[in-house]
């Protein structure tokens, strides 16, 4: 045991000593106090740590940063709690490391044992919701913060705090760490930690028959997902995953956005950044980085750091989440996080599964997607944390342990299909390979919203694109002119379901985003136009004459129209079954 102390919390802890450094992996001697991930600063530079196990006089520590230079015998100093992130005012439009240190300040690179507060480091706005005397409950808002932001934040009574406010601060600017109430005795700061591997309490789990809008066709008609749910979106390398997510990143129709770049590359990393920094806001006009928190754990950071990214971010979203918020998670890539657990896991010993991940994985795979939910807070308020994971399977492999285990837990899945992808067809999201289990109680949902076709629609329009594709198999091998006359316009009607709805383009301002009015009407536009020409083949007219006919005015509405502009479709539409109606036999 070692004789170095420290008075940490007004308790003295000692520290103990290093044995052996092994990669990121630190064996240290054991302390009396010390338990399973507890945070531990290591070495002069006072690098952190988590206890990873315990066996008997040896603590294992996983490090968080580079344990170049780091030897035995020097000290390893116990902080009594585990890892943990303050969360406060500051996230907003920050961007920050896999432990939530801003990085903005950080220089080309973030030096090992950096230590930032994100929401003690910056001062904010505060307006109190009570006075003193009144009696208040956990989770009720004390008070709001902020500036003249898209999103105001609170602060809430601590989860299992309550009583009587004893005293609140007047209207002011405070730091993050500053003590802007007493309640039953116990202070209230601005922003206070909170362990990332511990979901924050709720009053009850809810179910929601609202879908979260993305903005992109054929996710919003084919695939939705409810607020509070979850998805996984699969994909090779090229199939646009991350292109994607950030559209919808910047579209989806959520109070706040967290962005988890986990082992990405840093360029791609740095065309987020520059992008949501550019990008205006549809909601408030702003700049869209303002309601966004984007973790950035990249490729060439601290490998261990990318196992506590996601844990971070969903952290983050739940604080939020609190307040009454629709928050969506956005981690790219989870498999990455995967790779990080397999590393560990066989630094550390533990009897390799399949394909030499660690047999905790399906285990820590569910327990990161079941935090999603929307859930009546502490404080009685309705909000919401819709996880959306990208996978990558190694050679575009989907029966690999990460893809297998996220598609039995997740509610969605949006599969990235490679022919599609490299037909330059954008969104490359497969309607043959994705599903969505939301479907039924969203449905549920669009009636009540006074859109009772809705599930008509989408069950026509994947009643099309299956047809057209167990047809082109046939068209491949005998042709097209083989085929009879209606199921030629089968093929078409494929064809027109694809180009004219599903097909989108990133770089368009009209076709970027999609409003649900225009999707529904593109999407009867295209069906109505369809059963026409099935009526035209039944009446006698060729197939030909009807393959012929000039489609392009309604393939074109969906760029020739804005975000939004339901009646320039129908004119489109209408036009279009005008030119069919002089089509004769």
């Amino acid at each position: 045991m070692g004789d170095l102390t420290e008075d940490l919390g007004g308790a003295r802890r000692t520290a103990s000593r290093i044995l052996r450094v092994t990669g990121p992996l630190v064996e240290a001697e054991y302390t009396a106090g010390v338990a399973m991930h507890d945070l531990v600063s290591v070495g002069p530079a006072e690098l952190p740590g988590e206890v990873v196990a315990i066996s008997g006089d040896v603590v294992t520590i996983q490090a968080y940063e580079y344990t170049g230079g780091l030897a035995p015998g020097h000290p390893a100093l116990p902080q009594g709690r585990p890892l943990s992130v303050r969360l406060g005012p500051g996230l907003l439009g920050g961007v920050f490391d896999g432990l939530l240190r801003p990085l903005s300040a950080a220089g080309d690179w973030l030096l090992p044992g950096t230590r930032g507060r994100a929401a003690g480091d910056s001062t904010s706005a505060f307006s109190p919701l009570v006075a003193t005397g009144e009696r208040v409950a956990e989770g009720q808002a004390l008070g709001e913060l902020g500036d003249a932001g898209p999103v105001r934040l609170k602060v809430l009574v601590p989860p299992g705090r309550g009583g009587t406010v004893e005293e609140v601060a007047g209207a002011g600017r405070y730091a993050g760490d500053a003590v802007v109430a007493v309640v039953g005795g116990t202070p209230v700061t601005a922003g206070a930690p909170w362990p990332v591997r511990r979901p924050r309490p709720v009053r009850e789990r809810v179910g929601s028959r609202e879908a979260l809008h993305t903005g992109q066709r054929v996710i919003d008609l084919l695939f939705p997902v409810a607020r509070g749910g979850t998805v996984a979106v699969p994909g090779g390398f090229g199939t646009g995953k991350t292109m994607l997510l950030q559209q919808i990143a910047k579209w989806c129709d959520a109070d706040v956005i967290v962005y988890i770049g986990c082992g990405e590359r840093g360029n791609e990393m740095a065309d987020v950044i520059s992008e949501l920094s550019e990008l205006r806001d549809p909601r408030t006009g702003g700049r869209l980085a303002d309601r966004t928190v984007v973790i950035a754990n990249t490729s060439n950071m601290p490998m261990m750091a990318r196992e506590a990214s996601v844990y971070t971010g969903m952290t983050v979203a739940e604080y939020f989440r609190d307040m009454g918020l629709d928050v969506v998670v956005i981690a790219d890539s989870t498999s990455r996080w995967a790779e990080a657990l397999r590393e560990f896991a066989s630094r550390t010993g533990a009897l390799p599964s399949e394909e030499g991940y660690p047999a905790g994985l399906a285990s820590a795979i569910a327990a990161f997607y079941e935090r999603a939910a929307t859930v009546t807070t502490l404080g009685g308020d309705r909000g919401s944390v819709t996880v959306i994971g990208a996978v990558s399977p190694p050679g575009g492999d989907m029966t690999e342990p990460v893809t297998a285990y996220t598609e039995r837990f997740v509610r969605c899945l949006w599969s990235l299909d490679r022919d599609l992808a490299y037909a330059r067809h954008y969104p490359a999201v497969s309607w043959a390979g994705s599903f969505s289990r939301d479907v039924p109680v969203l449905a549920a949902g669009h009636r009540a919203a006074g859109d009772p076709a809705w599930a008509g629609r989408r069950d026509r329009v994947g009643a099309v694109l299956t047809e057209a594709d167990r047809l082109a198999d046939l068209v491949d091998l005998i042709g097209i002119a083989a085929l009879p006359a209606r199921e030629r316009v089968s093929v078409l009607a494929g064809r027109l379901v694809r180009e004219g709805v599903l097909q989108q383009s990133a770089l368009s301002e009209r076709d970027a985003y999609c409003g649900p009015g225009k999707t529904a009407a593109l999407a009867d536009a295209v069906l109505a136009v369809v059963d026409r020409c099935r009526e035209l083949v039944d009446a006698g007219v060729p197939a030909s004459t009807v393959e012929g006919i000039d489609f392009g005015p309604l393939l074109r509405a969906r760029e020739d129209t804005g975000p939004h502009d339901v009646a320039g479709v129908a004119e489109r539409r209408e036009a279009m079954l005008a030119r069919l109606g002089d089509v004769r036999p």
